[in-house]
């Protein structure tokens, strides 16, 4: 009798255990798949246990401002050759041109550590290397990383890539030339990671970059934890106070799929999160170029930024994109897409939800003819962005509804949900989209 009871406790408990599984909170993707356990995972990469090798041990000067490449890559070197392990930044400050981590080379930069980038271009190499949407030969950045599975860089210390020099230079030729491109006004990045999976960035301070602050290309599974991102958006030149470290942007995502972006704080001179994949009439043949696909941001705080989240300049398929639980203290703009006339461009299944704040322009959707070329293209795909999710939004704008439409892109199925904003322009007008839909959207107080 006790047996039978017992057997029957089982058979009543095994099904709650079960419906207690499928009853724990599953989240989708906007196209309705499930998003993988994966993304709820913030726990920090240990390196405790892994060999540390710390620079100064092995001949890097911690009381010098020479330029220290050379000594710190042969750590780096060593490290790799003796079976891998952690590069270790100690409390001080180690001035370097680009270096490059192996497989199973690490780096970790201890509280009061700064890595700090040379101010003399000189100091970084060229190489094969991706930028603005292109393949090119092209300065390295401070930090490169290709092919190496489990990169990690750890904090709390510094990278410092020290561009008040080349923020000059820029602004310089720019007002010499103002036709001048990034590329013409030579600039390394800070952070370069290619062609890798599984990486993890988590509680370092990434700040100065002389041009983008960390630049992913061909990585899956990449996780930004708790990171400090920061370039002035103001006075760094005399020739104009409300000029910035020009191209700064926070972190920029470049054909990669999988992208965790946790707890982090950005406040740069330009764009903070930016999918990027190629760019001109037939960027969508070039094998070096690609889609950006499940892509997390969320729980951040973002100073001043030109745009939370955009897609584009150099872009052509963007799918399920989630931006969310953001606190907003200074943007131009939250949701930026990009149309190039002269690239095919597909941007969809694209969610930002629970956003608060100030902003200039809340949504903006129009073309950017900044150094394009268009070509004759017969078959040239007409772009598009659909199922676009706007929701739970409460925030102060210049502009919540910036749209332009085009002849060269098709907008349909936008969803504004649950948005309370004032907005200064007022121009709010779901007809300019075809399939809109819009539910408990308030404007100056006014629903729509």
């Amino acid at each position: 009798m006790k047996n039978r009871t017992f057997l029957m406790m089982v058979a009543f408990l095994v099904p709650l255990v079960m419906t207690g599984k499928k009853n724990k909170a599953v989240e989708y993707w906007p196209d309705g798949q499930e998003i993988s356990a994966w993304f709820s995972d913030t726990s920090r990469v240990d390196v405790s246990g892994m060999k540390h090798y710390d620079v100064t041990e092995y001949g890097v000067d911690r009381w010098t401002d020479a330029v220290q490449t050379k000594a710190l890559q042969a750590v780096i070197d060593r490290c790799a050759a003796e079976g891998g392990g952690v590069v270790v930044i100690p409390r001080g400050t180690f001035v370097s041109g680009s270096l490059f981590f192996k497989p199973g080379t690490h780096l970790q930069i201890e509280e009061g550590g700064e890595l700090k980038g040379s101010d003399r271009i000189r100091d970084f190499k060229i190489v094969k290397t991706r930028m603005e949407g292109q393949t090119l030969n092209y300065f390295a950045a401070l930090v490169n990383a290709d092919g190496v599975d489990g990169f990690t860089i750890t904090g709390p210390g510094t990278i410092n890539g020290n561009g008040q020099k080349y923020w000059e230079e820029f602004w310089i030729r720019r007002l010499y030339n103002h036709q001048c491109t990034n590329l013409e006004a030579m600039r390394p990045r800070n952070v370069y990671i290619s062609n890798s999976k599984n990486v993890t960035v988590q509680d370092v301070k990434i700040i100065n970059s002389p041009f983008w602050t960390n630049h992913l290309y061909r990585c899956e599974n990449v996780r930004y934890l708790g990171c400090f991102i920061f370039a002035p958006t103001e006075n760094v030149t005399p020739l104009d106070p409300r000029r910035g470290g020009p191209s700064t942007d926070a972190i920029d995502l470049d054909v990669c799929k999988n992208v965790l972006i946790h707890g982090c704080y950005m406040h740069v001179n330009d764009d903070a999160v930016v999918l990027k994949g190629g760019k001109g009439t037939w960027a969508d043949k070039n094998p070096d170029n690609g889609p950006c696909s499940n892509i997390i941001i969320e729980d951040c705080t973002y100073g001043k930024v030109h745009g939370c989240l955009t897609l584009g300049s150099e872009s052509l398929d963007d799918h399920n994109v989630i931006l969310r639980r953001i606190d907003v203290k200074s943007a131009t703009r939250v949701l930026w897409l990009k149309m190039r006339p002269d690239t095919p461009q597909h941007y969809e299944y694209v969610t930002v939800s629970d956003i608060k704040g100030k902003c200039g322009s809340f949504l903006v959707v129009r073309p950017w003819t900044q150094f394009f070329k268009p070509e004759d293209r017969q078959d040239m795909p007409v772009s598009q962005c659909n199922n676009i999710t706007i929701r739970n939004i409460e925030m102060d704008c210049r502009n919540f509804f910036d749209v332009g439409i085009s002849d060269k892109y098709i907008l349909k199925d936008f969803v504004f949900e649950n948005v309370k904003v004032s907005d200064e322009k007022n121009a709010f007008d779901k007809t300019m989209i075809e399939g809109t839909t819009v539910r408990n959207v308030v404007i100056n107080g006014i629903s729509r």
